[in-house]
């Protein structure tokens, strides 16, 4: 299945913590096909921390979305995310953003990501790899989400 996940870090070495984060999805059978650009980012709902490096990743794997975001837990675990202040600074954070065209609504997952509509960072990113991508229950591509989208937080790229 093809899925599009976010990566981002704002402590430590983040550029290298999503490099860990990639080796880390490989080493597990996920694919990378598409990789965005990096970028750097200004805080999102808590604003009193250092900027985040985000990247957005195309990737498949044989796994349902449940199955990989167990993958994903265990990935934040070895690298020592801890848990904290609900949009606080983070070694890393993953978040499967888009399940091929599934709508899901568990307790323990949502996809298409929640919020995915309202954070330009994110938005930026999988606009560069999957500009006609289509957000299965706003059936809006992503291009369109970016244009529309009332974020007016910063969003600079800084390399591929």
């Amino acid at each position: 299945m093809r899925y599009y996940l976010s990566l981002g870090s704002n402590l430590g070495r983040r550029e290298r913590n999503l490099e860990r984060a990639r080796r880390l999805l490989e080493a597990h059978g996920v694919r990378m096909r598409r990789r965005s650009s990096l970028y750097k980012t200004q805080p999102v709902g808590y604003a009193d921390q250092p900027p985040f490096v985000n990247q957005v990743l195309g990737v498949e794997s044989r796994r349902e979305p449940a199955a990989l975001l167990a993958v994903i837990k265990n990935l934040e675990k070895a690298m020592k995310r801890a848990p904290g202040r609900r949009f606080g600074p983070r070694i890393i954070d993953v978040d499967i953003l888009l399940a091929g065209r599934r709508v899901i609504r568990s307790s323990r997952l949502r996809v298409p990501h929640p919020r995915l509509a309202e954070r330009r960072f994110v938005l930026t990113a999988l606009a560069e790899i999957a500009p006609g991508a289509v957000h299965p229950a706003l059936k809006k591509t992503i291009r369109r989400l970016l244009r529309e989208t009332k974020d007016a937080s910063g969003v600079s790229k800084m390399r591929r």
